[in-house]
């Protein structure tokens, strides 16, 4: 079966430095795959070459084998790529409901009405929508988080790619943010999430890649990664160790 996203030797490098090093991997439809690494690891800069935030030096992006490595961005949003950002940017003069009905007219191709259901919908399911009138730029750091990823599903992505959503949750919001990401995945969307936090990712993920500067240190089920000897290595004094 052809793989949902297929990362094939992608390469980038800013200068001297080599963020991402011939990294290829898939994602399964329905799968959850969650990326693990330390700062600095290049991450994120493989986040930003998936959405198309940034081009890549070298290799591919295939999406159900359609090959995506030089479409911009929006087009990659409109193929069916969503993603939320480490920091949250809603459109803090705004109304958090703006934000959904803008996401999905932009991102997804709704008409007015058509966004109005759907940003209603996504709100009742990130358990926002009693702050729909509310200004994005007046919530709390847990509803930021929310609404960063309602904005993601306003754009009815096939793939999901969530960059430490979790990051400065108290352990309680951090299990309501799980709950919602696996109520997403059973609906069929496929996710990709890089997150420090580790028993939240663990509890979602079915699937762990490891990298470090840039390239894949491992790859496997939860189990088999977290008691790799050379992850363990590398997550010295991380919390991962705890897991």
């Amino acid at each position: 079966m052809t793989p949902l996203l297929s990362v094939q030797d992608l390469s980038k490098s800013f200068g001297s430095i080599k963020v991402t090093n011939n990294l290829s991997f898939d994602l399964r439809h329905g799968e959850a795959l969650g990326i693990l690494g330390p700062n600095g690891a290049g991450k994120t800069t493989l986040f930003n070459l998936i959405s198309g935030d940034l081009s890549s030096d070298s290799g591919r992006i295939l999406l159900e084998g359609r090959d995506i490595t030089r479409l911009p961005a929006y087009k990659r949003c409109g193929a069916g790529i969503g993603r939320s950002y480490q920091v949250a940017q809603p459109f803090g003069g705004m109304t958090v409901f703006e934000n959904l009905a803008v996401a999905a007219m932009f991102g997804a191709g709704q008409t007015r009405a058509q966004a109005h259901d759907s940003s209603v919908e996504i709100l009742r399911r990130t358990a926002l929508l009693p702050k729909a009138n509310q200004l994005a730029g007046t919530l709390t750091l847990l509803d930021r988080k929310r609404l960063e990823l309602a904005r993601a599903l306003a754009t009815r992505p096939q793939v999901l790619l969530l960059d430490e959503i979790a990051g400065g949750l108290t352990e309680k919001e951090a299990g309501q943010l799980v709950e919602m990401v696996n109520e997403i995945r059973s609906d069929g969307i496929s996710i990709i999430w890089i997150e420090h936090v580790v028993h939240a990712l663990i509890a979602v993920a079915t699937r762990l890649l490891v990298i470090n500067f840039g390239s894949k240190l491992a790859e496997g089920t939860p189990r088999e990664v977290m008691q790799s000897p050379e992850v363990q290595r590398v997550y010295m004094g991380i919390e991962a160790q705890h897991a």
